[in-house]
């Protein structure tokens, strides 16, 4: 009796968001996604939507906790590389840690490219960070990563 009121108790807490969660659901496109529990408070209850969209809002206050998350999506990505964007066209400078927690994300084969070329670009350099802006400071402005004007503040362009 005791082990299915425990089940009963546990199953009531996740669905009713009193656990945090560390992943995204199995079976979902970014199962192999998951974070630290420590240093994000994710309810159980949220939908995968909720749960990207909550670790996007936790990326863009604290870039640095992009650390924490193994496989990042897309979209997470995405956050990461605005910041990088913003940092380089209100500073003026070369934010290479931000680009670092990116070159480390890819590390794993299951990190999903959120630009085409991005893993070729950061394989290709042997994960140098400052190869890796000179690629994304060459990407078309349809990709709105990092603007133009970044080469024209002294960004070498490696091989060229």
């Amino acid at each position: 009796m005791f082990p299915i009121l425990t089940q009963a108790l546990a199953y009531l807490s996740r669905v009713c968001g009193f656990e945090t969660v560390d992943s995204f659901p199995p079976g979902h496109a970014h199962a192999r996604t998951h974070w630290s529990g420590a240093h994000f408070d994710i309810a159980s209850d949220l939908k995968p939507d909720q749960i990207e969209r909550a670790l996007c809002e936790k990326i863009a206050n604290t870039p640095l906790i992009f650390a924490n998350i193994a496989n990042p999506t897309p979209a997470m990505q995405r956050v990461l590389l605005d910041l990088i964007g913003t940092r380089m066209r209100h500073s003026g400078g070369q934010p290479v840690d931000l680009v670092s927690l990116l070159v480390n994300a890819y590390r794993s084969p299951y990190t999903q490219e959120a630009l085409p070329g991005l893993r070729a670009a950061i394989e290709d350099s042997g994960g140098d960070a400052r190869s890796v802006l000179a690629f994304l400071s060459e990407m078309p402005a349809a990709f709105d990563v990092i603007d133009a004007s970044v080469r024209q503040r002294g960004l070498k362009l490696v091989g060229r």
